[in-house]
């Protein structure tokens, strides 16, 4: 199905929480937006269910394109973000931030090894922790941005977008991540969405957003299918194996039995370092080695060079995808000496002839590990920008077969379209009608290791299987631990572990307070050796930490009790035998006075007796109680798996906010001078219509007033390009004035003797004043949110 069928069936799916009656009423809920946060590009769908919008999009930016890309820039004082970045790409290629989401959460030698492979001329340092912090500017005015400040400014471009489009505030997000992250990327980009802002509502493996947009309009309640998704982007490769299947459950309400569909995530397998631009690297040393044998320059140490060559490279590919040939013109690419050539697709496919083979490992591997053969599978459904290439179709086909590969989904963006279902599932107000179960699985396995405490021996080692369940709590529980101890998480090395991680280690956190709650308790009358509880939770996010921990104590202690009332039923014989109770169910009967005068006289405190004797003493029974002692718990990671503090975090935010102020400013300003600007053009052009009457202005009155407008032209151009906003309007202001005391005057009285004189003489300020609000409209801060040229910076 095409996507764009799909909308009318998404809307019956979506539903507001609030319909009262059966009837609509107008939706209240904030919409929520999901962004997949690719290598290269980034893409940004919104669920809105206002009316008049369709319920799902995808949110086109300033240039009007579905995805936007993923770069980030600083250029004379100003941040770029996006198509802005873009656009100065190709002669500050040293300041243009691309790869962001791949470097997010690695050390800084895997950091390192990453900008090299892609040939990428950044200034990056290494900090305290191991991690890589991105130079920006020169020598002591240079600032060092964490990956996860430039991410969280590509974070904050698309809920601008999103906003723009559905001109409402957007708090919650979905965000989208490849299958093979491990927990230091799911925390640095979590860590960049809070300096951004933003709520995230959770974090999406991209094969469960695939499928929900794969199996959201389909009944599996005949056959159940085995479906693997093949995804090539451009830096990674994955293939993961889903089950969509129907199950009986019962409705909301507890009815009737109704019919659910779920999908599980299998097993997924992956490269990450294979994808388009793996293909668009070979390309570029062919003709960097080509260049270089013509001219005797190695543009390999030309970053702007090499900026120039990737991005005829990449539109060199894209025509190879559709024609047996391609030739290929770089201008000064190098000491001002121009590139030529020429290539067929065959020597593309031989310069990338390993790489074939390469692409079939996950599929191969993903179906070995959970015992399926090809036969099994309904399709394998290909994802991602790379899988246009001929000749990876043609060695997937030969592999799979022509029936079983399959496209029904938009390539670009089923993922974060699926992803938007999710994010309208965990919104507040907005639930889908029609469920469709998700089961998705964690990534990699999880041991657990303690320092000055020992766990059971069938506690110890795996504390979160691979693929278990996501969401999941696990717990621990030691006995007889006396002192406060130190709790690590790394990933179980017998299995498969995250790409470039320089040690196995997940967390550290301290646990204390132990050794005070066993001195406080130590003289209580204990019934069981004291025990310490650890709670662990694996989030919807796929991250694993320590959530709390306590010391549970069970102490038996003695209490006072007051005796109990004789039986009941013994009483109520007793007093009936004798007489003392008439018909039990007559109107005179008075069950609580009879019970009150029973246990009174039981306890020799009759009523109207005299009761000077004093009570017997209360009898006392012992009692066990658990209490339970929150332990306190400090997170101690060092390395590069460590998170950014909180100072850190709150450092970042200030600087992000102080560069979306200074965003903001730059807008407003080139907005106000726009509009001077179309108010100088606009205005020239209504003086040299005008005609001299008595009705009118006077000849000098025009040379007067084109006289301003020709200085403040100048001062435009001149001076005035360090103006703010506030000088451009002044300026605007003091000519509006102008042209009003000069050329606006109350239309005089008709006069009988003029039969021939027009009737509806135009009125030249309020014209004027039409076509310079209408300009002022034009260039709004809000009317379009594109960048002025960048050839000036």
């Amino acid at each position: 199905m095409a996507a764009g069928g799909r909308w009318p069936l998404i809307l019956a799916l979506l539903v507001v929480v609030g319909v009262v009656g059966g009837n609509w009423r107008e939706s209240t809920a904030a919409p929520v937006m999901s962004v997949d946060m690719g290598a290269e590009w980034v893409k940004v769908a919104v669920v809105n269910l206002k009316p008049g919008q369709p319920p799902i999009s995808i949110v086109p930016n300033e240039m009007s394109k579905r995805k936007s890309p993923a770069l980030v820039a600083f250029s004379r004082g100003d941040r770029l973000v996006s198509e802005e970045a873009s656009g100065i790409l190709a002669r500050y290629p040293e300041r243009v931030f691309a790869s962001l989401r791949d470097m997010v959460g690695k050390p800084f030698g895997a950091v390192k090894e990453l900008l090299k492979s892609q040939h990428l001329p950044y200034d990056v340092v290494e900090d305290a922790s191991g991690r890589a912090r991105i130079r920006v500017g020169e020598d002591s005015g240079s600032v060092l941005y964490s990956v996860e400040e430039l991410l969280a400014m590509l974070l904050n471009y698309a809920r601008d977008l999103a906003e723009s489009h559905t001109k409402e505030s957007i708090k919650d997000t979905v965000i989208t991540v490849p299958p093979f992250f491990g927990q230091a990327e799911r925390k640095g980009l979590l860590d960049a969405a809070e300096i951004a802002g933003l709520n995230v509502l959770t974090l999406v493996n991209e094969p469960a957003g695939a499928s929900l947009q794969y199996g959201i309009d389909k009944d599996f309640s005949v056959e159940d299918r085995q479906v693997v998704f093949y995804d090539m982007g451009a830096s990674n490769t994955y293939a993961a194996l889903v089950h969509f299947t129907a199950y009986t459950t019962k409705s909301p309400g507890g009815g009737k039995n109704i019919t659910a569909q779920q999908f599980h995530v299998k097993g997924v397998s992956w490269d990450s370092t294979l994808g388009g631009q793996t293909m668009e690297t070979r390309l570029v040393d062919h003709f960097a080695a080509e260049f270089k044998q013509k001219s005797g320059i190695d543009v390999l140490k030309h970053p702007k060079g090499m900026a120039k060559l990737k991005k005829q490279v990449k539109r060199t590919k894209e025509i190879l995808s559709a024609n047996s040939e391609a030739s290929i013109t770089v201008e000064s690419l190098a000491d001002d000496h121009d590139f030529r050539s020429h290539i067929t697709r065959k020597k593309f496919e031989e310069l990338c002839k390993d790489l074939w083979g390469r692409s079939l490992i996950p599929l191969k591997q993903v179906l070995a590990d959970n015992g399926l053969s090809l036969q099994q599978l309904h399709s394998v459904e290909l994802l991602g920008g790379a899988t246009r290439v001929p000749k990876l179709k043609e060695v997937l086909t030969g592999y799979v077969g022509q029936q079983a590969l399959a496209r029904h989904l938009d390539s670009d963006e089923a993922v974060v379209l699926g992803s938007s279902l999710r994010a309208a599932n965990l919104s507040d107000g907005i639930k889908l009608n029609r469920k469709l179960g998700m089961v998705d699985g964690a990534s990699y396995g999880i041991d657990i290791k303690l320092d000055g405490a020992t766990l059971e021996a069938k506690d110890q080692g795996l504390l979160v299987p691979l693929h278990k369940n996501i969401p999941s709590k696990m717990g621990r529980t030691l006995k007889n631990q006396l002192k406060d101890f130190k709790v690590s998480l790394s990933y179980d090395k017998s299995g498969k572990l995250p790409p470039s991680i320089s040690s196995p280690l997940i967390a550290a956190y301290q646990v204390k307070g132990v050794d005070e709650a066993v001195e406080k308790y130590k003289n209580h009358n204990q019934s069981a050796p004291m025990k310490t509880v650890l709670h662990f939770l694996l989030d919807r996010s796929g991250v694993v930490n320590l959530d709390r921990a306590e010391q549970v104590i069970e102490v038996s202690e003695w209490i006072d009790v007051v005796e109990p009332l004789a039986n009941l039923t013994s009483i109520l014989a007793n007093l009936t035998a004798n007489g003392t109770v008439g018909d039990l169910n007559g109107a005179d009967f008075n069950l609580t006075k009879l019970l009150i005068d029973e246990g009174n006289l039981a306890n020799g405190t009759a009523a109207g007796a005299n009761n000077e004797t004093a009570p017997q003493a209360p009898k006392q029974k012992l009692r066990k109680r658990i209490l339970r002692v929150p332990l306190k718990i400090t997170e101690v990671t060092e390395g590069s798996a460590k998170s950014l503090s909180r100072k850190e975090l709150s450092e970042a935010i200030q600087r992000l906010e102080k560069l979306n102020a200074a965003d903001a400013k730059k807008r407003a300003t080139e907005a106000a001078k726009n509009n001077l600007e179309s108010y100088i053009y606009s205005a020239k052009d209504q003086l040299e219509t005008l005609i001299d009457s008595d009705k009118e202005s006077s000849q000098a009155d025009r040379d007067s007033f084109m006289e301003k407008l020709a200085e403040a032209e100048d001062w435009l151009y001149m001076d005035g390009e360090n103006a703010d906003a506030s000088e451009f309007q002044n300026r605007l202001e003091a000519l509006k004035s102008t042209w009003k005391s000069l050329f606006t005057r109350p239309e005089p009285a008709k006069e009988e003797e003029s039969p021939g004189k027009d009737e509806a003489q135009p009125d030249l300020a309020a014209n004027l004043e039409e076509v310079l609000k209408t300009a002022e409209q034009a260039t709004r801060p809000d009317a379009d949110i594109s960048s002025p040229s960048h050839d000036e910076l």
